[in-house]
């Protein structure tokens, strides 16, 4: 099943159109849907599909051997070959490539591109010397494709990288934000489909598991609370693909999605040192679980806080540790009526995210208050009443101008004391131009609309009114 990802396939067609030499390098997380958008891509283009496997350079080797030869025979090329040929080296077959697309475009992918490398390490600079020799001549459309984010950015994108420059494009695959989720799914009703993004996020493989025949409850007991489905052991099944000791970073995640968000916090909690925390962290912050935070006025901060950014992640370690025992146990019921009890709370966070979106998504359109470059959250002292606050959304823009949101999933209305709540912190900043945004799951009181009235420079806006 593919949807989404127009930008992208459109991007590839253009770049395919070109009929020159190309080399995109394509990476993002595991489960985000890379190899699914190439599979759409390279549809009735011809094509040879190298997977790499975590296996020796051999191994790989007579793999790809096999795929140029699948090709080949597909496409009915005069071969001197026997039936299950091997090329003598890579060198060889991927130099027999470039000869074979001189004449006709061929598109040559190469998934899972760490594995292969990993398994020979000149892989790379053979790559470099074939593309540097007939990057002139050959019509190749060559795509490398990884998951392995660090590896990709630092052995491939990376300046001391062999292909530094070779590469005429490259597209990080993201999750899909809350808005391209939703087109994911005709029957969930706008409520209920903010709640499947809140637990299953943008990831397209966490989303595929969802089935909007059933209700946001069967959908939670079938996936989270049933251990026999894929999205019950896919956090730890992830991390045992991607770190070397999955105990230590399942613990740092508990932490965080327990409330620990300071560093200091996240390793006492862990039972490390805060450098060696610090390592893991920037892993995380890598693999896309885990975001870094700073109030947006401040660069650098000892106010830096951590948090789970994949909204499947935080679901799962939120709720599902703490019912273990009674979900082995045969208590769904049980688990499920322990998180409903704590879902809209939990929801919070995500319908912040949903909005910030919304704003952004505004914000190109030319339909904000002001055109922001930058938006985020902020934290700090208050003065005045000598207690932390925070600000759900702060958007700052040029000539002095800023916008400062508050989101609140609630079932009641928003009253006018939330609105006059945000005005008084903005207080704190000296910004001359001020606009204010709230944000309400269901309305706002008669109270708040009339306010926000009389002072001219409110936007009052419902989450129905953000999906119209």
């Amino acid at each position: 099943m593919f949807f989404g990802r127009e930008k992208e396939l459109q991007s590839l067609n253009h770049l395919y159109q070109t009929n020159k030499f190309q080399f995109l390098v394509i990476y993002g997380r595991r489960r985000v849907g890379k190899t699914t958008l190439i599979n759409e891509f390279v549809k009735g283009k011809e094509t040879i599909f190298f997977t790499g496997l975590e296996t020796n350079a051999r191994q790989n080797l007579e793999n790809f051997s096999k795929s140029v030869f699948s090709y080949i025979n597909n496409f009915n090329f005069a071969s001197s070959f026997g039936s299950t040929p091997v090329f003598q080296n890579f060198q060889e077959a991927l130099e027999y490539v470039f000869i074979l697309s001189q004449n006709k475009r061929i598109i040559l992918v190469i998934d899972e591109y760490p594995y292969v490398a990993k398994s020979y390490e000149g892989f790379a600079s053979i790559l470099q010397v074939l593309i540097d020799k007939y990057k002139d001549t050959s019509k190749l459309f060559l795509i490398i494709c990884g998951s392995s984010m660090s590896f990709m950015e630092e052995q491939v994108l990376g300046y001391k990288s062999p292909l530094y420059g070779r590469r005429t494009g490259q597209f990080k695959i993201l999750p899909f934000d809350f808005f391209e989720s939703c087109k994911c799914f005709k029957n969930f009703s706008k409520l209920d489909m903010a709640i499947i993004y809140g637990i299953a996020g943008g990831t397209p493989h966490y989303l595929l598991q969802m089935d909007d025949n059933l209700t946001v409850e069967e959908n939670i007991k079938n996936t989270f609370l049933n251990p026999n489905s894929y999205l019950f052991e896919e956090p730890n099944n992830l991390l045992k693909q991607e770190v070397r000791e999955p105990a230590t970073y399942n613990a740092i995640i508990s932490a965080i999605a327990t409330g620990s968000s300071k560093l200091s916090d996240i390793a006492n909690k862990v039972g490390v040192e805060t450098s060696v925390c610090s390592v893991y962290l920037k892993n995380l912050i890598s693999l896309g679980i885990i975001k870094k935070e700073t109030p947006i006025t401040e660069k650098s901060s000892r106010k830096t806080i951590y948090s789970i950014s994949d909204n499947m992640f935080r679901f799962w370690y939120r709720f599902v540790p703490a019912n273990m025992s009674i979900i082995q146990n045969g208590m769904i019921d049980l688990a499920y009526r322990n998180i409903s009890e704590n879902l809209s709370s939990y929801m919070g966070a995500v319908f912040e995210d949903i909005c910030k979106q919304y704003l952004w998504s505004l914000n190109r359109q030319g339909k904000t208050a002001i055109t922001f470059m930058d938006l985020g959250r902020w934290w700090g002292g208050d003065p005045e009443s000598k207690n932390e606050v925070e600000i759900d959304i702060l958007a700052i823009g040029a000539k002095n101008s800023a916008i400062f949101g508050e989101c609140k999933w609630t079932n009641e209305n928003v009253d006018s004391s939330v609105l006059e709540t945000l005005i008084r912190r903005s207080r704190l900043f000296p910004f001359e131009k001020k606009y204010f945004y709230l944000f309400a799951k269901r309305g706002f009181t008669p109270a708040c609309i009339e306010k926000a009235k009389e002072l001219g420079n409110v936007q009052l806006i419902t989450y129905e009114e953000m999906l119209a």
